[in-house]
């Protein structure tokens, strides 16, 4: 349906709301979901090492790329998972292959971003720590 020009106070509720919804889920996520932990304590540990490591402006990028990646593959995976248990409650081979595919990426993104972490904050750790 095609309407008028939004009203500006209208446009800023419908944003607001928006943005209400995503903190909710990202809320359901961290209330909910185990491994949502272990990426959190992970990223807070790689920034905190950035930060000491004053890392340049690229290597920030690419750290905060490979963490906006996990993030985004552990937020899909969970959508996908609670789309699953409302599509079929009960127990199918599908199901399951869904699941698995979903947690299957977050491996795989977590795996990419260990690797670019090594590869970026190792030789920066290996002299600063002065081995």
């Amino acid at each position: 349906m095609v309407s008028g020009p939004e009203k500006p106070t209208q446009f800023l509720t419908e944003r607001a709301r928006s943005f209400k919804h995503a903190f909710d889920g990202g809320g359901f996520m961290l209330r909910t979901q185990r491994n949502a932990w272990i990426h959190f304590a992970a990223t807070v540990a790689v920034v905190l090492v950035s930060l000491w490591l004053r890392l340049n402006l690229l290597e920030w990028a690419v750290i905060l790329l490979v963490i906006g990646m996990v993030w985004t593959a552990e937020f899909l995976n969970t959508a996908l998972e609670a789309i699953v248990d409302l599509a079929s409650p009960e127990n199918h081979p599908l199901a399951k292959v869904g699941k698995d595919l979903g947690a299957g990426a977050v491996l795989v993104s977590a795996f990419i971003a260990l690797v670019i972490g090594i590869l970026i904050l190792g030789p920066a750790l290996w002299i600063k720590l002065g081995l």
